[in-house]
């Protein structure tokens, strides 16, 4: 996530069980095992990417312009309803080996990767890698709040995306 290229990912790993090894009798257990192997390899990965020049803070890392993760249209603006979904997202009536084919998988894979770098880590880290809220903010760095926000707009846009495939193809012949 942080270094685009293999060699310097696969130097990355290796250099984070070196950290670990040499490491491992200061673990002080204020984490879990797994956040503080995170860490150190967040940590390894953000000083390769500074060597080789291609680091940008989270802060940097924001939409040129910000835009609502779903479209104001689809929620009622008016009355008791308001709020709510006034257009909700469609029903997929696709065969469950359609959703997790290889053509679809690549649809999510393109999205997550198409999202901006700070969104992209937080839905990798909570919905691929499976790690907990607590454990990406303390890999991350980063408020319970802020890391709310960024898979909450991540998690729509690859909806999004993949609401789009699948209804092209419900409406091809």
């Amino acid at each position: 996530m942080y270094v685009s290229n293999p060699e310097v990912a696969a130097d990355v790993v290796q250099e984070t069980w070196i950290g670990v090894l040499q490491g491992i009798d200061r673990f002080e257990e204020r984490s879990s095992l797994k956040t503080w192997i995170c860490r150190i390899l967040i940590n390894k990965a953000r000083t390769a990417a500074q060597r080789e020049g291609r680091t940008v803070t989270f802060s940097d890392l924001g939409d040129d312009e910000p835009a609502p993760a779903v479209d104001p249209e689809r929620f009622r603006d008016r009355g008791p309803d308001r709020g709510q979904w006034s257009n909700p997202p469609r029903e997929w009536d696709r065969p469950e080996e359609r959703l997790l084919s290889k053509e679809t998988r690549a649809v999510v894979e393109r999205a997550i990767a198409g999202l901006p770098a700070n969104q992209r880590i937080t839905i990798t880290m909570r919905d691929v890698e499976d790690l907990s809220s607590a454990d990406t903010c303390a890999a991350l760095g980063i408020s319970e709040g802020n890391q709310r926000v960024l898979l909450h707009r991540a998690r729509a846009r690859v909806r999004a995306a993949l609401e789009a495939y699948l209804s092209d193809v419900t409406e091809s012949p």
